[in-house]
């Protein structure tokens, strides 16, 4: 018990580094296994990770605990031409170009699992749902450019005083139980309990366009707690074929008070229901193949979906519109469909060698580009590779590798509401690597 604690106790301080933007700003698997075949796990039940994906596999899964640890390194830019009236121009009075400093991150991962009978298993699992983290330096634009946004000097890309980004992490402990209604069939449910901290810098011109200006940028860390719950499905249809089924429930969590005049509905930032239905087929006694699908539905949280033109409507006078009104703007962040395809292959007795692709919606439409260029989640295609080695003593070291293909969004830059030229564009790209080991117990 005490070491299960201290492990737990590990997992969450780790998260305090820690950055994901995959599948829009979710990780694109949970669990290293799952990692090396592009997230496909819905109906796999070989590792301690059920809170994050299917409950209901505790029952399928043994006696076990994992940890691990992925080293995560996104790459991501941002860029505005066209401010001079040129299209493409580069030397206009808002042109500019930058990177993001912050690219390496440390990613944790914990479950255990424990059967209490044959058809009981109890167990807990720490995981990262997912974050936006930007770090850019500021001083691109000259000063006195952005005068007419309040910053006589220097600004960053947003006419902001000093570095530019934002910073959100989301920690969640999900308690699982798994029940078996058949032999081969079972059912599961995971109360998630998370904690979220945020920050924002650099975004001081939009405090004009807020209903508690004091409360949108630079207020250093903010946190808030949440809850919702995911439950799950699990069974063998044939004694080659398993299909799984899991639903979380949208996590409801207080206000970021030192953000309510940023984010909608006063500072508020739920974690969007999702669901993934998944089929696992093994095709002979060396090769399994694993299929998942998952829906993002970012489009029920105001914050992250409602558009950046919304501030038209505040520009106008209509309150509710402004940032951190009951319909203030967000990112624009649209509901994403994400396909996840995995191949596991029995190399031998000791090794298992696995890869996968992982395909996902853009979540962030052209209109939107301005607001994103603090989350330029806009990764859609990944490639991953995997492999688990055992032990003689029955333990499991196992190692992933991703890579997310570049992608971009280029749209027209909302400083076109402030007279820079109608051919002021702006561009958000990014593309992302990772590498992870995991060690399992088996108790």
């Amino acid at each position: 018990m005490r070491k299960t604690q201290l492990l737990l106790a590990l997992a969450a301080i780790g998260f305090a580094g820690s950055s994901f933007a995959t599948n829009g700003y979710f990780s694109h698997g949970y669990g290293m296994k799952a990692k090396g075949m592009g997230g496909a796990a819905t109906a796999t039940a070989n590792d301690a990770f059920g809170g994050a994906v299917n409950p209901a596999k505790g029952v399928f899964v043994g006696n076990r605990m994992d940890l691990g640890v992925d080293i995560f390194s996104p790459i991501r830019e941002s860029s505005r031409t066209g401010s001079a009236g040129v299209a493409g121009s580069t030397n206009g009075p808002f042109d500019a170009a930058v990177e993001s400093d912050s690219e390496i991150f440390l990613v944790p991962e914990f479950g255990y699992n424990k059967m209490v009978r044959p058809d009981l298993a109890l167990g807990v699992t720490v995981y990262g749902n997912g974050g936006m983290n930007s770090d850019y330096p500021g001083g691109q634009i000259a000063a006195g450019n952005c005068a007419g946004f309040g910053n006589a000097g220097a600004g960053n890309l947003l006419c902001g005083s000093g570095g530019l980004g934002v910073d959100l992490m989301q920690l969640i402990v999900a308690p699982t139980l798994a029940y078996k209604v058949a032999p081969d069939h079972a059912i599961g449910i995971s109360p998630l309990l998370g904690v979220q901290f945020f920050e924002a810098r650099g975004i001081q011109p939009f405090a004009g366009f807020s209903t508690s200006p004091a409360d949108v940028s630079n207020n250093d860390h903010d946190r808030a707690t949440g809850f919702g719950v995911r439950v799950g499905y699990m069974g063998k249809v044939s004694p080659n074929v398993t299909i799984g089924a899991a639903y979380a429930s949208k996590m409801r969590f207080s206000e970021f008070d030192d953000y309510q005049g940023l984010f909608a509905e006063g500072g508020d930032f739920d974690i969007p229901e999702n669901y993934n239905l998944g089929v696992a087929i093994q095709v002979n006694p060396q090769i399994m193949v694993a299929l998942d699908y998952q829906r993002i539905n970012y489009g029920g949280v105001s914050s992250i979906s409602n558009p950046m033109s919304n501030l038209g409507g505040c520009m106008f006078g209509d309150l509710t519109m402004c940032l951190g009104g009951s319909n203030g703007a967000g990112f624009g962040w649209r509901d994403i469909d994400v396909w996840k395809l995995g191949v596991e292959y029995g190399y031998s007795k000791n090794l298992v060698l696995r890869a996968g692709i992982n395909h996902g919606d853009n979540p962030i439409r052209a209109s939107d580009v301005t607001f994103n260029i603090l989350a330029p989640g806009v990764i859609q295609n990944h490639l991953t590779l995997g492999f688990t080695y055992t032990t003689a003593s029955g333990g499991e070291w196992t190692m992933s590798y991703m890579h997310g293909f570049e992608n971009d969004v280029t749209g027209t830059s909302f400083l076109t509401n402030f007279g820079a030229p109608g051919t002021t564009t702006e561009k958000i790209k990014m593309h992302q690597d990772a590498i992870g080991i995991a060690y399992a117990w088996k108790m």
